[in-house]
């Protein structure tokens, strides 16, 4: 994606934004905030055009990056430490603009969660930065400290819902927030498990399929129902992508507000990617699904 559709996309976002909301008020600290050169548009899309780029340090990509050769586009740069500051001012505008990216439902989802590690675990018990906000959790590949992403898609690789938690979470309680818009089947893995949960679900016309644990009963599926959940590793690749190439995951954070707008920011990257994971049927495959 060009630099300049994402900033007339992101531009046009805050236009209609600023047109909904109140104007703003003076805070009850008293703390003056100095107007900045900068316009919050042009702070997104430079914070988004990051993790579109192949940089992996974000004071790298300003530095070589922005102000060597984006000094036309972006006319009015502030200094590195200067625009660290300023970043806070786009959290609420990243988180609204991501949800507003989300596409509608298509009647099949693909539901799973992802860890986000702020720091190794040799590191948990001097870490400082996310002493009140992380947490010790478990995931497949052991434990870990930092926070989980939550994460719907459909089969062709498109974000349906989001949120973020603590890495101590239960995998299922963001579940009912995150698929209420939803319907038709969401397909899940053994962490999904629950029986509530399924009825819960069902009333709203969405009917969760898992895979059964090995001291279950086994019990009846439609050969479509089995075709799709052996495909629920595409939520798996989006996942990697989100982590490798938009580089939502790394331990350099000194800020908690920094940490949500990199995440936030990352997932829109991802969004505006022009080739997503997509399921590809094989033949047999397509035949199986046709005959049903």
């Amino acid at each position: 994606m060009s630099l300049l559709k994402l900033f007339c996309s992101v531009h046009d976002f805050c236009k209609a934004f600023e047109m909904e909301q109140p104007k703003q008020l003076v805070s009850q600290s008293g703390q003056r905030r100095r107007q900045s050169q900068l316009s919050e548009s042009e702070m997104m899309t430079i914070i988004i055009h990051f993790h579109q780029s192949a940089y992996r340090n974000f004071k790298d990509y300003y530095t070589k990056h922005v102000q060597v050769h984006l000094k036309s586009e972006f006319p009015h740069l502030v200094s590195y430490s200067r625009f660290i500051q300023l970043m806070p001012r786009v959290f609420v505008l990243l988180w609204v603009y991501a949800q507003s990216l989300c596409v509608p439902c298509t009647g099949i989802a693909f539901i799973d969660s992802t860890p986000i590690r702020v720091c190794t675990n040799r590191r948990i018990p001097r870490h400082r930065v996310f002493r009140r906000l992380a947490a010790r959790g478990q995931c497949s590949l052991g434990w870990f400290y930092g926070f989980k992403l939550h994460l719907v898609i459909n089969e062709r690789g498109e974000i349906l819902a989001f949120t973020v938690t603590p890495g101590n979470v239960d995998d299922r309680k963001p579940v009912p927030k995150l698929v209420r818009r939803l319907f038709g089947k969401l397909f899940g893995d053994r962490g999904y498990l629950s029986q509530s949960l399924f009825e819960n679900l069902l009333e709203q016309g969405l009917e969760l399929i898992t895979k059964l644990r090995k001291n279950m009963k086994n019990r009846l599926m439609l050969v479509r129902d089995k075709l799709l959940l052996r495909k629920r590793n595409i939520i798996e690749t989006v996942n990697d992508q989100l982590k490798n190439i938009s580089q939502i995951e790394h331990s350099r954070h000194r800020s908690p507000t920094n940490f949500f707008i990199n995440v936030f920011a990352g997932v829109i990257a991802y969004m505006w990617q022009p080739k997503k994971p997509t399921i590809h049927w094989s033949d047999s495959q397509q035949k199986a699904l046709a005959l049903l």
